[in-house]
């Protein structure tokens, strides 16, 4: 578990922060290897414990003052080994159930245990996401990745609604959105990976997303209408949150500090893997809505317990 007391060795965490981030600091790597090479989601070697620490203070700061997030079901998280990680995307692009999870993660198992993140492609293109994200431990979201970290038995985290998912309505906040996104599971099929679910309450609440205006600002644009889109993430959302206001389009936010619920579900072990059950789409179907199933009851039971609303 880890030690606490921060404010007796750091008297300044985010200064400790800046210090080991490879975009503040210089680097063996440099010049234009540095720019080709590095921190573009697609080595498993970028992943710094260092930097880890340093932003262990920060992220107990909004997990116990902030959000004064509840968990529960770490029991169920195997010790060792590869798992795959399977939760639902909420609040926006700050998603603060994301960071709070890893905070839990590396509080439990320490920092050398190997465990990575699938980020979305689109975030690689900016440094404000690349170089922190792959020293804390994010891939590509690419099947090639994704394998080669479960083949290293390691720990992978993954968010098959993606930006649909981070960006559904408030009036979805208690519906698990998987966007019938099943390449998790044929990837845990493949490499014969248990899943572990994890899920929680309240974070789709630090931000109100009123709705979708993703098809009207395609067609805009289609008419000539000067709007850069990024159409990987398919979303253009309207919302009510920090600093905006009223936003438009996926940017990022201050999400609310409203109180969040965790929990780390059963692990699912299948019947069958191995490559013939990943190309079985009926199978691959089944065992997608068993992962979804699971994650909808004990989402509501969260609900039941603390709340529709937070």
């Amino acid at each position: 578990m880890l030690n606490q007391g921060y404010g007796d060795k750091i008297s300044n965490p985010f200064s400790e922060l800046l210090d080991k981030l490879s975009l503040f600091t210089s680097n063996e790597v440099t010049g234009e290897e540095s720019s080709h090479r590095r921190f573009n989601g697609w080595s498993l070697s970028e992943r710094n414990p260092e930097v880890i620490k340093a932003w262990m203070p920060i992220w107990e700061w909004f997990y116990r003052y902030y959000f004064r997030v509840q968990t529960s079901g770490w029991h169920h998280m195997p010790s060792t080994g590869k798992v795959l990680i399977v939760g639902s995307h909420n609040g926006g692009l700050a998603s603060p159930d994301t960071s709070m999870f890893i905070y839990d993660w590396f509080r439990t198992f320490g920092y050398e245990r190997l465990a990575y993140a699938l980020m979305h492609p689109s975030a690689w293109h900016s440094p404000i996401f690349a170089i922190p994200g792959a020293q804390v431990g994010a891939i590509i979201a690419r099947p090639k990745m994704a394998s080669a970290a479960l083949r290293k038995d390691a720990a992978v985290l993954v968010y098959p609604g993606g930006a649909q998912d981070l960006f559904r309505p408030y009036t979805w906040r208690n519906r698990i959105h998987l966007a019938n996104n099943k390449a998790f599971i044929k990837l845990a099929l493949r490499e014969e990976a248990p899943i572990v679910p994890i899920i929680s309450h309240g974070t789709h609440s630090t931000l109100i997303i009123l709705g979708d205006l993703y098809q009207q600002m395609k067609q805009l644009h289609e008419w000539g209408f000067p709007w850069l889109l990024d159409g990987n993430t398919g979303v253009f959302p309207i919302y009510l949150g920090l600093p905006w206001g009223v936003g438009i389009g996926p940017l990022p936010n201050i999400p609310f500090p409203i109180q969040i619920h965790t929990r780390v579900c059963a692990p699912i072990v299948f019947e069958r893997y191995g490559y013939t059950a990943a190309r079985d789409r009926p199978y691959v179907d089944a065992c997608y809505e068993r992962v979804r199933a699971m994650m909808q009851a004990e989402l509501d039971d969260l609900v039941q317990k603390y709340g529709s609303t937070c």
